[in-house]
């Protein structure tokens, strides 16, 4: 009975969402509401010199993307005025009354599931963003600074970005980066605890607009700038963490020694992106930390600086990491753990760590193929360190498979520098095989797979 009644239940709700699909399909759009580039109902209803209307979407799409400065459907030209994206302001001239027909159109066809469309803000001006940018860099000035002023026009600035890409696309293009740059770099100056709400305000705004240009970078590469950035790494709250490691990853992509000398010998900056990596916030701030490290690893010239990469504990946490993470947080530790073990301190605190060669050697072509390279650079270091020893690191390598790994990696193919590497490997392996149980591929001949 009970299966009766729900197999009942089962057809009424099926013809009743087939009835409902009927309707919906009879539901014609008006033509004069749908975008002729689209043809979907429009949101935003704009009409150009020509006198067409579109949906706002698509023809900045055609005229920014496509790099069109044509009607599409009457080919004419578009007037335009001013330059970069403020030409095509005065073009699109919003449709108002097209917009609320297409909002009572939507209200009288509620029953068949159509959504009314929210009433669309206008974008911000060229001109607008100017005059904004303009009263930012005067509010933040040492001689008349204003930071709660600051605080709020930059919030401002945030609030219209994270409108629209269009907003983003305007402020990016009258040099929002700058700007924002030097007002940091001005407030860091000024030494006063009132400034850190502005300065993380600004931190926060300059994550919608990465990656920064070459200019904004140099100027928050600056030691006062750089130092601020440090102090919200090791004492901010998490999101100011968060903000500050983002912002520091794009600075230190610029590769330039004598920044990363002037992050190093900063108090705390090293020792907080570390904390990032063992107390990760998220997978997103993981990934910059280790990035970030990475180009300090590679760009770092006195040995002082390059032992504090290993005296932070950086090369156990790393091998730690290993043991479980993506692909890409995977990689990223690698790269960072190859580049430790260019230093002699480093390759000695790995040689000594148990969990070293066995995790590894499980990433030999297990994760990519980038990320193979960089774990047979890491073994081959190590390796290379066994001199007077008694082969320890040999015989383990044997054990957990690293022979028939790096077999098959020379069979597969790899680039040359870690051909040569593995070669060496098998070749110093070869000599301790009769010390381990070493498996060997012919064991698996007779086995049968179970699928």
């Amino acid at each position: 009975m009970i299966a009766t009644w729900r197999k009942k239940r089962t057809e009424k709700r099926v013809t009743k969402r087939g009835f409902m699909k009927k309707t919906i399909k009879e539901l014609v759009i008006p033509i004069q509401f749908t975008c002729p580039i689209s043809l979907d109902l429009m949101k935003d209803p704009v009409t150009l010199s020509t006198g067409i209307t579109y949906d706002r979407e698509n023809i900045e799409k055609w005229i920014n993307e496509g790099g069109n400065q044509t009607c599409p459907i009457t080919n004419q030209h578009l007037k335009s005025y001013g330059s970069g994206i403020s030409t095509i302001d005065p073009v699109l001239i919003p449709n108002h009354n097209i917009r609320k027909m297409i909002q009572q159109w939507c209200v009288e066809n509620k029953e068949h599931g159509i959504d009314r469309i929210p009433t669309p803000r206008i974008p911000i001006s060229s001109s607008d963003v100017s005059e904004l940018l303009a009263k930012i860099t005067n509010s933040s000035k040492l001689e008349m600074q204003d930071s709660r002023l600051c605080e709020e026009l930059v919030t401002r600035v945030k609030n219209l970005a994270s409108e629209s890409d269009r907003n983003k696309c305007c402020f990016v293009t009258n040099g929002i980066g700058k700007v924002l740059s030097s007002a940091f770099l001005e407030l860091s100056k000024g030494k006063n605890a009132k400034n850190a709400s502005t300065e993380e305000v600004i931190l926060s705004t300059l994550t919608l607009f990465l990656p920064l240009d070459v200019k904004s970078k140099t100027i928050l590469g600056s030691i006062s700038s750089l130092r601020c950035i440090a102090w919200f790494l090791k004492n901010g709250s998490l999101s100011s963490r968060r903000n500050a490691v983002l912002v520091l990853r794009d600075i230190m992509k610029m590769e330039e020694q004598e920044k990363v000398e002037i992050l190093l010998n900063i108090e705390g900056a090293l020792e907080g992106l570390v904390k990032l990596v063992k107390e990760p916030i998220c997978p997103n701030t993981t990934k910059a930390s280790l990035l970030t490290i990475y180009h300090m690893v590679n760009n770092s010239s006195s040995q002082s600086s390059r032992s504090r990469f290993v005296d932070v504990g950086l090369v156990e946490l790393l091998i730690e990491l290993l043991v479980d993470c993506d692909k890409s947080i995977c990689e990223k530790a690698l790269g960072v753990l190859d580049g430790i073990l260019s230093y002699e301190e480093g390759v000695k605190r790995a040689y000594n760590y148990a969990l070293s060669v066995p995790v590894l050697v499980k990433k030999l072509l297990r994760v990519s193929d980038l990320a193979t390279e960089f774990s047979v650079s890491i073994l081959w270091k190590i390796c290379m360190n066994e001199n007077n020893g008694d082969c320890g690191v040999f015989v383990e390598a044997l054990q957990v498979g690293a022979f028939q790994k790096l077999l098959l990696m020379l069979q597969i193919g790899c680039s040359e520098i870690t051909k040569e590497k593995a070669s060496e490997l098998l070749k110093l392996l070869n000599v301790h095989r009769d010390r381990a149980e070493c498996v060997d591929s012919l064991d698996f001949k007779s086995l049968k797979r179970t699928f």
